[in-house]
C-alpha cells in the first residue's frame, strides 16, 4: 500500500532577473535532508523558459503560478519566493490554497523603494536604464557568496527593461500607501487562516518593520541567516533547505 505524504509539496519562486536555477543549491541539500519532497520550481513570466509578456501585472503573475500548482498536481502548498518571489508568495497565500509561506529577503513595504524608483524613472525609462540595475545589484552582497553562486547571480546579466518596467510597474503607478494596505490585506488573510509564515533575511531587520509585520502576523517567525546579504538560498543553502524540511510538516501528536 502506498503510504500518503502528509508533508506540504513546496512550490519555490526566485526573484526578478533570475531564475529556477537559484534554488539548485537549496534543493540540493533538500534532497539529503527531506528525500522525496514534492517540489515545483518555476520560472517565473518572462524569466527563463518562460515566454515573455505584454505585461506582468502581479495578481496576473500570481494566477499564473496557481495555473502552474494546478497543471502538476499539487494541492496547497508552501510557497516560497526570493525578492519578488516573496511579493508573490505572499500574494499567493492570500488569494489560493496553502500550507505556509516562506519569504526570503523581501520586505513587503514598498515606501523607500518606490520612491527611489520613482526618482530614477527617467533614467529607467531610457537608453540607460542598465545603471539603475546595475546599482542595486551592487548592494545586494554578491560578493558575500561562494564563488559557484556567485557566477550564477552574475550569469543572469541585465534583464530586459520591459521585464523590470513590467514587474515594477505597480510601484511606479500605485500610491505607495495603496500598496502598503494590500499587503497589510494579504497578511491579516494569512494570519487568520492559521498559516506559518517565516521570514528569512540575511540582516537583521529594521525594528520597526518588523514590530509592523509581527502586528499584522502574530505567530511571524524570523530567522536571520547572518552575512548571506541579499541571497541566504544561495549564501546558506543547507540551512535554508533545513527551514523548507520543516515546514509544511505536520506536528507529532503528543503524549
Amino acid at each position: 500500500m502506498e503510504l500518503l505524504d502528509e508533508r506540504a509539496p513546496l512550490v519555490l519562486l526566485h526573484g526578478l532577473s533570475f531564475d529556477r536555477r537559484h534554488w539548485s543549491p537549496t534543493l540540493a541539500e533538500l534532497e539529503r535532508l527531506d528525500p522525496g519532497r514534492r517540489v515545483l520550481a518555476l520560472d517565473l513570466p518572462g524569466h527563463g523558459a518562460s515566454v515573455a509578456r505584454h505585461g506582468y501585472g502581479l495578481d496576473d503573475v500570481t494566477r499564473t503560478i496557481h495555473d502552474a500548482v494546478l497543471d502538476a498536481g499539487l494541492d496547497a502548498p508552501v510557497v516560497v519566493g526570493h525578492s519578488l518571489g516573496g511579493v508573490l508568495a505572499t500574494m499567493y497565500a492570500a488569494a489560493y490554497p496553502a500550507r505556509g509561506v516562506v519569504n526570503v529577503d523581501q520586505p513587503l513595504l514598498p515606501g523607500g523603494f518606490a520612491a527611489m524608483l520613482r526618482q530614477v524613472e527617467p533614467v529607467l525609462r531610457g537608453p540607460d536604464y542598465a545603471q539603475v540595475w546595475q546599482s542595486l545589484v551592487d548592494r545586494m552582497g554578491v560578493e558575500l557568496l561562494p564563488p559557484d553562486a556567485r557566477r550564477l547571480v552574475e550569469s543572469a546579466g541585465t534583464p530586459p527593461r520591459d521585464l523590470l518596467l513590467g514587474y515594477w510597474n505597480e510601484l511606479l503607478t500605485q500610491p505607495a500607501e495603496r500598496l502598503t494596505d494590500r499587503r497589510a490585506s494579504d497578511l491579516a488573510i494569512i494570519s487568520a487562516s492559521g498559516l506559518p509564515y517565516r521570514y528569512v533575511t540575511g540582516a537583521e531587520p529594521d525594528p520597526a518593520y518588523r514590530e509592523w509585520l509581527a502586528g499584522l502576523v502574530p505567530d511571524l517567525d524570523v530567522t536571520v541567516l547572518s552575512g548571506s546579504g541579499h541571497f541566504p538560498h544561495l549564501a546558506r543553502p543547507r540551512e535554508m533547505a533545513a527551514i523548507l524540511a520543516g515546514t509544511g510538516v505536520p506536528a507529532m501528536p503528543r503524549d
